[in-house]
């Protein structure tokens, strides 16, 4: 009975030091363990630990067209610098009430039949927002191209309500490749969604024909909504690009260079600025617009 008492009491001894050691542990490194794991969360929510975050970016202007007979002309042109499709240093970031960039005298639009228009977008899901629209801000001669009505998203052409669209709800909160083809009739005008035709609905309104004037819009509305999120590489043309460019640019990715120079009118990659590097100097003039570094939460490449 001894011996079974004395080794249940050394049991019990050598329990209560464990439990002792193992309360000193804590009390000693507990909070450098807190610390260490509040900082690991931190980087993770800042992207630190993305793979992208260590790819390869393109400096602002290190790819562009160059026109050696000046703006506006065709011949000899040629893409010029780094143009193999690395991830852009920045993207263009608008706050949903005072951001924008509007351009002006972009050549071949107005008269043009058809006027292509691609860019990526990784819009927050604001209830009411205008990523692009024709016309400055002026709605009587704008032409947007995101429009709400319930869940119907599209082409709106302003001055009447009518909205001709799709359901949007897939394309919030991550990075897509939109690409839109005007025409002054809703019949021939289209929209695309990283590189797929979508169906669209005339979902409201009546009939009505497009407005397409020489200056665009980017992040602002008259009576849309101003656009909450982030927009990069906007590429202008004025023809009618075909279902296969518009699915290799999208396998570009979100950095890729433009297809068919010698339609191409204006370029702007907003990579850290509003310049137009189609050759033809139609820069953007930019309002409470910022360009942020950290912006590829949510973009998967193709």
């Amino acid at each position: 009975m001894k011996a079974f008492r004395k080794g249940n009491s050394q049991r019990e001894f050598h329990q209560s030091f464990a439990l002792q050691s193992a309360m000193e542990y804590l009390m000693t490194y507990g909070w450098a363990i807190l610390i260490i794991a509040v900082v690991l969360a931190a980087l993770f929510e800042l992207g630190v630990f993305n793979p992208m975050t260590f790819a390869p970016k393109a400096s602002p202007g290190s790819c562009q067209v160059l026109r050696p007979e000046g703006a506006g002309t065709t011949d000899f042109i040629s893409l010029s610098g780094e143009c193999n499709g690395e991830l852009p240093q920045y993207a263009a970031q608008f706050n949903g009430q005072s951001s924008a960039i509007e351009t002006s005298g972009i050549n071949s639009l107005s008269t043009s039949n058809y006027v292509t228009i691609s860019f990526w977008m990784d819009w927050s899901g604001a209830t009411s927002t205008t990523p692009l629209g024709f016309g400055g801000s002026s709605c009587s001669s704008q032409a947007l191209l995101w429009e709400q009505s319930s869940t119907c998203w599209g082409f709106n052409p302003c001055g009447v309500y009518s909205v001709y669209g799709i359901n949007a709800q897939p394309i919030i909160g991550r990075w897509v490749f939109v690409t839109a083809i005007y025409n002054t009739t809703m019949t021939n005008s289209r929209l695309f969604i990283n590189g797929v035709q979508q169906t669209l609905t005339q979902c409201a309104g009546s009939a009505s024909n497009l407005v397409i004037s020489n200056s665009i819009l980017f992040g602002m509305g008259e009576w849309s909504g101003d656009f909450s999120g982030s927009i990069a590489n906007v590429q202008v043309y004025n023809t009618a690009l075909s279902s296969n460019d518009i699915k290799a640019l999208y396998q570009e990715g979100i950095g890729g260079a433009p297809i068919k120079i010698q339609n191409l009118v204006a370029w702007y990659p907003l990579n850290g600025n509003a310049n137009d590097y189609s050759g033809n100097g139609n820069n953007g003039v930019p309002s409470g617009v910022t360009y942020t570094s950290n912006w590829y939460s949510g973009y998967s490449a193709p």
